[in-house]
């Protein structure tokens, strides 16, 4: 027999299940119940600017996730200042750390090598104290930007394939390319925010974490 016709015939009888690759979309991650400590760590986009505090992405995560939610967002924060202060928000023990931060260090001009290894010093201490991290990814500047285009800055996807952390990327970079979703150039408005939780809750309910 013809080396074509046995590897046709091993097609033709072998189980589907066995001749495709598996594909596993189960949840990796247990979910959190209601009322899991959780913080939101980052910048102005964390804290909110420009709006009530109850329409900040973190109050409006708490209130689709019943989780308790400490914004820790600081307006102005670098990867740095995130840095010096973490060990404040782990002396909170909250299981989870929502991460988004590094837009202001592309402001100030911080080396992209700095914010990287910044972004990672901050992962790997919250890894060493077993609480579980997402990164959130947050635009650049570029010259799609400065016609209102923009983009996920790479360094997010590097520090998380190095890391293992989930990346929540391209949502500010949607929001922040859309005048309706926008305060200003840097800032979401109410709607944003709300945009902002609502695919956030979407992608911890992919992960496992939200039941």
């Amino acid at each position: 027999m013809s080396t074509r016709r046995v590897f046709l015939q091993f097609i033709l009888t072998t189980p589907l299940a066995l001749a495709l690759p598996a594909c596993d979309d189960s949840p990796k991650f247990t979910p959190l119940p209601q009322g899991t400590k959780v913080a939101a760590l980052g910048d102005s986009l964390t804290f909110g600017y420009g709006v009530p505090n109850s329409q900040s992405y973190p109050t409006l995560l708490a209130n689709k996730t019943g989780w308790h939610i400490i914004n820790a967002g600081v307006n102005g924060d670098t990867t740095q200042n995130v840095l010096d202060r973490l060990t404040s928000v782990i002396d909170q023990n909250p299981k989870l750390i929502l991460l988004g931060v590094g837009g202001n260090d592309v402001l100030r001009r911080v080396h992209p090598e700095n914010t990287k290894n910044n972004l990672i010093q901050i992962i790997q201490a919250l890894q060493a104290k077993q609480i579980a991290v997402i990164l959130i990814a947050q635009p650049h500047l570029s010259a799609s930007a400065l016609f209102g285009k923009a983009s996920d800055n790479p360094i997010y996807k590097e520090v998380a394939d190095e890391t293992g952390v989930p990346l929540f990327d391209k949502i500010w970079s949607k929001i922040l390319s859309d005048d309706s979703l926008k305060s200003d150039q840097i800032h979401a408005n109410g709607a944003g925010y709300a945009y902002f939780a609502d695919e956030l809750y979407k992608f911890l309910q992919q992960l496992g974490y939200v039941a």
